[in-house]
């Protein structure tokens, strides 16, 4: 058997292993190489009786090693390390970016993820499509509106920022200011500012890619004089990109939005109609996708009012040109019938099951007459009305009814109440109740309670009421991305 010294056979078998398994050449050329080991052959020893000193001894007994040679396997394994906790770390924070689902959401995400990557405390960010279809909009990360207001006071040009988001020659990889201050071209005004609000060095990147083009441009200021080094430049350049194609998605999905509830508005009332007796107030936002929610207030004749909300099944720009038909035909056949309720929502059955069989809606037509104080009502599948006043909070007792389409022939009767002096009544679509997330026994309780909370003060103005009760309904707000409902919500009180 060979005798091979073991460090010897470490020594090989990491230079093996690491050319084998790590696939990093540019790592294995940096190691210095070995130094050359004793002498193979052991010294001839001292003539002994017995013993020729001239006789060879085997070429393969080593001599003992004098010094341990360094394992390059360890410097390769240090580079891996770093490598995989840098990879690890980019992945985090592209995770974390890609959950977010609005856009102010996705910028204060890449000003904190970009300020970790830069080791700096501050920044802010510019967002400037160059097609001018988006406002821009400035985000600071630990800077104040004041602060911000004081930035924008630098001539554009004088900054790193400014000149990243002109596209200026030189600066597609960022540029870095390692010492402000001591700057001697600096331009007085960004002095001023950069003492007053105490950075001393900045680093600015662009947000652009191939396919995204130029959205704008963030910095990350720094308290000392310093810049990222070679490895954070490549990080952040490389989250930069992806956050670029995010936020180019996002933009685009925020147009789309933006032109739904546009095309939404456009098909609802423009304004409420002024009826002596009674004060009116709407609210509505439409779903990200766009949906078939609706109201409407028309005046009748002998100063009579009528009062309609209804909801048109699916989502998308066909539900949205539905409820606009829809609602053009119930005004119509209030005007020509306005005073039976039940007789329009027949006519508006006949109507789409002639015209549309394989849609369906809910409807709710109510014709008030306020200086009586006198409302007669139908629904066809619609949510009950709710009645809040000083004395009473309650919802209308309808009779039962199918959805319009749902029956080769609807109708379904009529119910009349008297809403008292001071009273409101709350007319709203189901997308109020699902949007609670709750069982719909549960979100009518929720809105009963709601509606019952809302202060004294404010129960004689039907835009107070509405308000209070959305804002109790749905403490998240209106613009929840992750709920598809409309929300309709029309309230006539009653002097």
């Amino acid at each position: 058997m060979l005798d091979i010294g073991l460090l010897v056979r470490v020594h090989v078998d990491a230079l093996i292993v690491a050319q084998n398994h790590m696939g990093v050449c540019d790592a294995i050329r940096r190691i210095a190489p070995a130094r050359k080991l004793a002498a193979m052959s052991a010294p001839h020893l001292p003539k002994v009786a017995g013993i020729d000193p001239e006789v060879p001894v085997s070429t393969h007994t080593a001599a003992p090693l004098r010094e341990v040679p360094a394992a390059p396997g360890a410097f390769i394994q240090d580079r891996l390390a770093g490598w995989v906790s840098d990879l690890t770390t980019l992945h985090e924070l592209t995770e974390r970016l890609a959950g977010t689902t609005t856009l102010d959401a996705a910028l204060n995400e890449l000003l904190h993820a970009g300020a970790a990557l830069v080791g700096a405390r501050r920044g802010l960010l510019v967002l400037e499509p160059a097609d001018h279809g988006t406002h821009s909009t400035t985000l600071g990360l630990g800077l104040s509106h004041a602060d911000l207001g004081h930035l924008e006071t630098v001539e554009r040009g004088a900054t790193a920022l400014g000149r990243v988001l002109d596209g200026v020659p030189g600066t597609a990889d960022g540029i870095a200011s390692p010492d402000l201050l001591g700057d001697k071209d600096l331009d007085p005004r960004h002095r001023e500012v950069a003492t007053r609000l105490g950075y001393a060095a900045s680093y600015a990147l662009p947000l652009a890619s191939e396919a995204a083009g130029r959205l704008g441009g963030a910095a990350w200021l720094y308290d000392e004089p310093g810049e990222p080094s070679e490895k954070q430049r490549h990080l952040v350049g490389l989250y930069a990109r992806y956050a670029t194609e995010h936020l180019a998605r996002l933009i685009e999905l925020e147009r789309a939005r933006a032109d739904v509830a546009t095309v939404a508005e456009e098909l609802l009332p423009s304004r409420l109609p002024r009826i002596p007796g009674v004060q009116l107030a709407a609210r509505h936002r439409t779903g990200p996708r766009g949906g078939g929610d609706w109201y409407d207030a028309l005046p009748l004749p002998e100063h009579t009012l009528g009062l309609a909300v209804g909801s048109v099944g699916g989502s998308g720009p066909s539900a949205m040109a539905a409820m606009g038909r829809l609602r053009a035909s119930l005004r119509a056949y209030a005007v020509m019938e306005g005073e039976d309720p039940v007789a329009v929502l027949s006519d508006l059955e006949l109507l789409l099951r002639l015209t549309e069989p394989a849609r369906t809606a809910t409807a709710l037509f109510a014709y008030c007459e306020p200086a009586a104080r006198k409302v007669v009502l139908a629904g066809a599948g619609h949510t009950p009305p709710l009645v809040l006043g000083e004395r009473r909070c309650e919802f209308v007792e309808t009779t039962l009814s199918a959805p319009l389409g749902m029956l080769a022939c609807w109708e379904a009767p009529s119910v009349e109440f008297s809403p008292a002096p001071g009273e409101t009544v709350l007319l709203y679509t189901d997308g109020l109740l699902r949007r609670t997330g709750d069982p719909m026994d549960r979100a009518f309780a929720r809105l009963h309670s709601a509606a019952a909370s809302v202060p004294k003060a404010g129960r004689h103005d039907p835009a107070a009421v509405a308000d209070h009760v959305l804002r109790t309904m749905l403490p998240d707000g209106l613009d929840r991305a992750d709920s598809a409902e409309d929300v309709v919500i029309l309230a006539a009180h009653f002097d």
